[in-house]
Order: C-alpha cells, then structure tokens, then sequence
C-alpha cells in the first residue's frame, strides 16, 4: 500500500473543506452578524489509526473507502444554537452532499460526549477526474471539544476501559460543561453585543 499516494486526495479534501468553512465565517463577519463558526480545524487520520481501525474492524485494503472518518474537519462554536445554524447551512451547500447526520448533542453518548456529527461526500476535482471523498464533520462547542480532547487522551491510557471512579467523573464533568452552554445561551444576545461593541471599537481605533 502506497499510504502516501492513498491518503492525497483526503489531505485535498481537508485543506479545501476547512478553506470553504473559514470563508462561511468570513461572509458572517463581513455581514456584520455572529458568525456561528468560531474556529475550523482538521486532520487526516494517522496510517497507525488507519491500520488499527482495519484490524479492529477486521477490514481489507480494497475496503478502505468504507472508513468514514480519514478525512475529518471539526467546527467549532460559541453556542449550542450555533451548532443547529451551522448544520443548516451545511444543508443548503451543493458542493458536498450529506450521507448521515448523528446527533449527539441532543441525544449524548453514555459517557457524556456531545457533537454533531456529519458524514459528507465531497466531489474533489482531479487532474484524473473527479473523486468522491468521505468526510466527517464534526460540530461542537468549545465546552464539548474541551472534555472530548482530555477524554480522548484518557482513553488513550486506559484503551476505553475507564477505572469506575473515572468514568463517573468524566460523565459528571460532561454535564458540567452542557450546563455551562445552557447558560451561555441564556445571556447569548448580551454576549454577542459586547462583542460586536469590542470588534467596533477595536476597527474604530485602527482607522485612527
């Protein structure tokens, strides 16, 4: 397997689903509105989490095309509303299509977690002809992305098979951080209009 060659078009696929997403934030701000988008980040998965999920998922090499999440974008949000915008827009776009949706934020995973997820098939335009390319969205608020990152490092220690005391704390800590959104989304229209108050001031200032 030439991993270099095999993973190309899904680093394609990244760079230029992160660069559409980062231009959806910029017509936001440009409109002068909150942008939903607070931040897009993304990664092709490692070839040793590549040949990890195969062995795990007893798959072959002529089935790679079934793993949904080589290439992966992740959204990154102020609001839980936020989320629900940006999964409509998403909708609207014609230049992916969207294969499954897994809403995890309503409907949370046992341990916790919360996201939303999307699994899209994005047409990449090759000098060969075109190439459709699975990718999962993720869309999350920073409170969810920051227990997701320390529970995934977590379970890199404990390969999934948490201490009961851990588990419990990380299930609570997850709560926790859903009730930090539910407030912020309480006092969301304050919030954006001391930010829209700071971004014109600070643009006063610099014409200045």
């Amino acid at each position: 397997m030439d991993w270099s060659k095999f993973l190309n078009p899904y680093e394609q696929t990244v760079n230029e689903l992160k660069l559409k997403l980062r231009e959806m934030r910029k017509q936001y701000k440009q409109q002068k509105n909150h942008a939903p988008i607070e931040f897009v980040t993304g990664r092709v998965k490692s070839v040793e989490s590549i040949e990890e999920k195969m062995q795990r998922r007893q798959l072959t090499e002529d089935r790679l095309d079934e793993m949904e999440d080589i290439a992966g974008v992740r959204i990154m949000c102020q609001f839980v509303e936020d989320i629900y915008q940006v999964v409509s827009d998403l909708r609207k776009r014609k230049d992916m299509k969207i294969t499954e949706e897994r809403d995890y934020v309503t409907n949370n995973k046992s341990s916790g977690y919360r996201s939303y997820h999307m699994v899209v098939e994005y047409p990449l335009q090759q000098i060969d002809g075109e190439k459709i390319v699975k990718a999962e969205i993720q869309i999350r608020t920073l409170a969810m992305n920051f227990w997701a990152t320390i529970e995934h490092s977590l379970n890199y220690k404990y390969q999934g098979n948490f201490p009961t005391e851990i588990a419990e704390r990380l299930k609570n800590a997850a709560e926790a951080a859903f009730m930090l959104d539910n407030e912020m989304s309480r006092i969301n229209e304050n919030i954006k209009e001391a930010q829209q108050y700071f971004t014109e001031k600070k643009n006063y200032n610099n014409r200045k």
